[in-house]
């Protein structure tokens, strides 16, 4: 384990370990005893991760006199983390004691570690691809009455990320993965514009957890790409981190910004690609993209010369947004998240002057942190297209008009303060949705491409 791994798991308030490495199954049983004692377990798992480790744990922990309630084996060939599918495993959970072990990725360890916590129990995770952020994550991402929504439950105790698996896994999860962590660079970005911005503080320790060494783990998106057993660990260990800073913090702020909103949106949308769901680090690298994109043109921009007053004068009452807010949702399945985001995260015209003298007076301060976070647009396209992920809004299902109304709608649904607030707040949204979708932009619309 990495000593940045190592210190990171000292500020993680549930996870106990985490083991990485190359053929460590067969450490299963012995962190099992030692952490869940004389418990019995039950593997989770579906029909391919069962295939891919789940048997061969089964074994392990009989061989080595673990006591083990049948198999829970998912068998729905469309599964994925929805609210139905917990309450199956939850029922299955509730006739017996046994610690569960998720055997699986995003959505196996999603539906267990809130199935477990609905019954009060603590579980392990055996990690097979290096997909997502959210194993040693606090909460679980699950879509329920329409709409994606995080439950707050405990991360595993325990988790096991052999590398042999991981590497192995469907190059699509691998590169999902990849982009869950490139979106830390725009998520650190938002974050340093709301700590300048005196709306939220950046926590030092969840700061560094997450991207100390972030730019170094995201070096190599074709030895990802390859399989490179370093290249690998590298990714799967970064991710993991992101799960330890959410632990620490309570919170998704260091590993999530504008460009989740983007992702949670569109499953709260519906937003599928020819009628399948699109995983979520890959609807994140289109939004990644987006964002990176935003903040390009941003990074141009003469905020030092902002006119305050002007801003004020044009920023709308509190009741005004929400009424917007309720008449820009009022045909889906959620009509008052906007209403309810905004409100919390609204500011009267005080606090807002008090927030743009901010940025006026230290822009130049805070374009040079940006610059030092951020990647440019071009190369992080070039990386993600190496990697095998998402390049383009088109390769998700989106038009560009989609993705340009993303940018309005999205900013409504989370009281997280993004760079999508800051350009509310400086009144200048549509300005620069005009640089990236107009004639010379980078995602110019259609009537601009056919004249072009």
């Amino acid at each position: 384990m990495s000593t940045k791994v190592e210190v990171a798991l000292k500020a993680a308030r549930e996870t106990k370990d985490l083991l990485v490495g190359s053929n460590i199954l067969d450490k299963v049983p012995d962190l099992f005893k030692k952490y869940f004692r004389n418990n019995k377990a039950v593997i989770i798992a579906d029909e391919t991760t069962y295939k891919i480790a789940g048997k061969q744990i089964v074994d392990l922990l009989a061989e080595n006199g673990v006591e083990q309630e049948p198999v829970f084996i998912f068998k729905d060939p469309d599964l994925y983390a929805e609210y139905s599918f917990v309450e199956q495993l939850a029922a299955s959970l509730s006739v017996h004691n046994a610690v569960p072990i998720a055997v699986g990725s995003g959505t196996i360890n999603d539906l267990t570690k809130l199935a477990a916590h609905q019954n009060g129990r603590e579980y392990m995770c055996v990690a097979t691809a290096a997909s997502m952020d959210g194993y040693t994550a606090f909460g679980a991402s699950i879509t329920a009455d329409g709409a994606k929504q995080t439950f707050n439950c405990p991360a595993p105790k325990v988790c096991v990320a052999d590398i042999e698996i991981i590497r192995n896994a469907p190059t699509e999860m691998t590169a999902s993965g990849y982009a869950d962590l490139f979106a830390k660079i725009t998520a650190g970005a938002d974050w340093i514009l709301a700590d300048s911005l005196g709306v939220e503080p950046i926590d030092p320790q969840a700061w560094s957890i997450v991207q100390d060494g972030l730019h170094d783990a995201l070096s190599d998106p074709e030895g990802v790409r390859k399989g490179n057993s370093q290249a690998v660990t590298e990714l799967i260990s970064g991710l993991m981190l992101g799960g330890f800073a959410m632990q620490w913090s309570r919170s998704s702020r260091p590993a999530s910004g504008a460009e989740h909103q983007f992702s949670h949106l569109w499953n709260m949308e519906h937003h599928t690609n020819n009628g399948e769901h699109i995983s979520h680090g890959f609807q994140v690298a289109v939004g990644t993209l987006a964002i990176s994109a935003l903040y390009e043109e941003i990074l141009k921009y003469p905020f030092d010369q902002l006119n305050i007053e002007a801003c004020c004068t044009n920023w709308p009452s509190q009741e005004v947004l929400e009424r917007e807010s309720r008449i820009l949702f009022k045909d889906t399945d959620f009509p008052e998240i906007g209403a309810q985001e905004t409100k919390a995260k609204y500011v009267d015209t005080l606090g807002l002057a008090k927030q743009l003298e901010l940025l006026k007076s230290n822009w130049v301060e805070i374009k040079q942190k940006l610059k030092t976070q951020l990647v440019p647009f071009k190369e992080a396209q070039n990386r993600l297209k190496m990697v095998g992920a998402p390049y383009e809004p088109e390769h998700i299902g989106l038009t560009r008009e989609y993705l340009k109304n993303t940018f309005i709608r999205a900013q409504y649904i989370r009281r997280r303060f993004t760079v999508l607030d800051l350009l509310v707040r400086t009144n200048t949204l549509d300005l620069f949705l005009d640089k990236l979708f107009g004639k010379e932009g980078v995602w110019a619309l259609k009537e601009y491409r056919i004249l072009s």
